[in-house]
C-alpha cells in the first residue's frame, strides 16, 4: 500500500515537473514580475501607493497567456528541441506529453487568460497580451530557423511585461510605459548573446540561426552585445527624465549599467579565448550578471518611484 502511494506520489510529482517545463515556469514568472513592476509604477502615477486588488487578477491573466504561449512554442519546436542536448529531455520531444495534450494545454491557457483579462483589466491590456502571444508563437518561433534577426523580433514580446502591467492600471500606452518597455527590450540583447554563445553548438545542430551560428567567429555577437549594453545606460535613466523615479534610482541605474557594460566588454574575450571552456566562462559570467542586473534595477525603480 505504501509502495503504491509512493509510486502515485512520484508520478504526480513527475507530471507537475513536466507541466512546469511545458509552461516554462521561470520565463512565465519573469513576465509576471516585470508586469508587477509596471502595475506598481502605474499605480504610483495614479496616486495610489498601496497594492490594489486588481494586481492579482492582472497577473493571473498575463501569467496564463504567457504560460500558454510557452506551451505552444514547445509544441512547435519539439522536433528541433529533440536535436539539442539542453532541450532533448523536455516533455514533448521525450514523449512524456503528447502533441495533442500540449496543444490543448497551450490553447486552453491562452484562451482562459484572455477571457480573464478582458473581465479583470481592460480591452487594451487584453489585445496587447494576445498580440504578444501571437508574435512570440507565430512570428518569432518559426523565424529562428531562417534568420538571426529573429532575436531582434523576439525581443518585442520579451519586453512587453511592464507595459502590460502599466496598461492594466492606466488603460493607455503612455511614455513612462514605453520607457519600461525599452529597458526590457535593450536588456535582452547582451543576455541573449551570452545564451546564444553558450549553446551555439546545440543551436547549430537544430538548424536555429542564432548569430553565433551564422557568424561563428564571435565578432558580430560581441558587437551586438556591447552596443546594447552601452545603450542600456541612457535607456535605464529614462524613468528619471520622465519623473517616474527619483535621483537615487538614477545613481543606482548608472552604477548597475556600468557593471553590466563592463561584463559585456569582458565577454568580448570570446573572440580570442584559448579554449571553448574559457569562452563559455565569459558567456556564463555575462549571463549571470544579466540575470542579477534586471531585478536589481526594477527593485530600485520601484523603491524610488515617484507619485505624480
Amino acid at each position: 500500500m505504501r509502495q503504491t502511494r509512493a509510486t502515485a506520489a512520484g508520478a504526480a510529482a513527475a507530471r507537475i515537473a513536466d507541466y512546469r517545463e511545458l509552461f516554462k515556469d521561470r520565463v512565465t514568472l519573469m513576465v509576471m514580475l516585470t508586469a508587477w513592476a509596471g502595475f506598481y509604477l502605474a499605480s504610483m502615477r495614479s496616486g495610489i501607493s498601496s497594492v490594489q486588488p486588481g494586481l492579482v487578477e492582472a497577473l493571473v491573466g498575463i501569467g496564463l497567456v504567457s504560460a500558454g504561449s510557452a506551451a505552444l512554442n514547445e509544441c512547435m519546436e519539439r522536433r528541433h528541441d529533440a536535436k539539442m542536448i539542453r532541450t532533448a529531455n523536455r516533455p514533448l520531444p521525450s514523449g512524456r506529453i503528447s502533441l495533442a495534450h500540449g496543444l490543448l494545454l497551450g490553447f486552453g491557457a491562452v484562451i482562459a487568460g484572455s477571457v480573464w483579462l478582458i473581465h479583470a483589466t481592460n480591452f487594451i491590456t487584453t489585445v496587447l497580451t494576445l498580440s504578444t502571444a501571437f508574435s512570440y508563437v507565430a512570428i518569432y518561433t518559426p523565424l529562428k530557423r531562417y534568420t538571426s534577426l529573429a532575436t531582434f523580433i523576439g525581443a518585442f514580446p520579451g519586453a512587453m511585461g511592464p507595459l502590460l502591467g502599466w496598461t492594466a492600471v492606466r488603460g493607455a500606452i503612455e511614455w513612462p510605459a514605453v520607457s519600461l518597455f525599452a529597458i526590457l527590450f535593450v536588456w535582452q540583447f547582451p543576455h541573449f548573446m551570452a545564451i546564444s554563445w553558450l549553446y551555439r553548438e546545440d543551436y547549430g545542430r537544430a538548424g536555429i540561426r542564432m548569430l553565433p551560428v551564422v557568424q561563428p567567429d564571435g565578432w558580430s555577437t560581441v558587437l551586438e552585445a556591447v552596443t546594447y549594453a552601452i545603450l542600456m545606460i541612457p535607456v535605464s535613466l529614462a524613468p528619471v527624465y520622465l519623473h517616474v523615479a527619483g535621483p537615487i534610482y538614477g545613481v543606482i541605474a548608472t552604477i548597475l549599467g556600468i557593471v553590466y557594460l563592463a561584463y559585456t566588454i569582458r565577454f568580448g574575450r570570446i573572440t580570442r579565448a584559448r579554449s571553448h571552456t574559457e569562452s563559455k566562462m565569459y558567456a556564463r559570467d555575462l549571463l549571470k550578471v544579466s540575470v542579477i542586473y534586471l531585478p536589481l534595477l526594477l527593485t530600485a525603480l520601484m523603491l524610488n518611484a515617484r507619485a505624480k
